[in-house]
């Protein structure tokens, strides 16, 4: 399933139905199981890296609260990017190293919206980290 699609989803038919003629890449062979290991994803641009590609550190972005963990707050900006913003990063919260904030998760509702602040775009590891902006809901 990672194979199919950079952006999230949560059922293959979403992105794919039975019978439907596709064009992928060859990534291998599994002797074991006898399977090929085919990818759909190889052949489309990844949306990340053309983020990364026209924002960087310190750009204001508006988003929307995707989810709400206890390590922080899961921020979509559209086109499938979603980033973090942990707690310890949030205004006001707990900053002592090696130690959680103080529970934050009541403070944020799924789908509302969000003024955020990127701090790092770390390509390698897919990850994106963002902070709130000062006053922002």
């Amino acid at each position: 399933m990672p194979e199919l699609s950079w952006r999230h989803f949560n059922d293959p038919e979403q992105v794919v139905r039975i019978g439907q003629r596709v064009t992928c890449e060859f990534i291998g062979f599994d002797t074991y199981n006898a399977e090929a290991r085919l990818s759909l994803r190889a052949l489309q641009p990844d949306p990340l890296r053309a983020f990364a590609c026209r924002t960087e550190a310190g750009h204001v972005l508006r988003g929307t609260v995707n989810a709400v963990r206890p390590i922080g707050v899961f921020v979509d900006v559209g086109d499938g990017i979603v980033g973090l913003v942990p707690f310890r990063e949030n205004p006001g919260a707990a900053k002592v190293p090696g130690f959680p904030s103080a529970d934050r998760s009541a403070d944020f509702e799924v789908g509302a919206g969000i003024t955020i602040v990127v701090l790092d775009i770390d390509l390698s590891r897919r990850r994106l980290l963002f902070t709130q902006a000062d006053g922002s809901r």
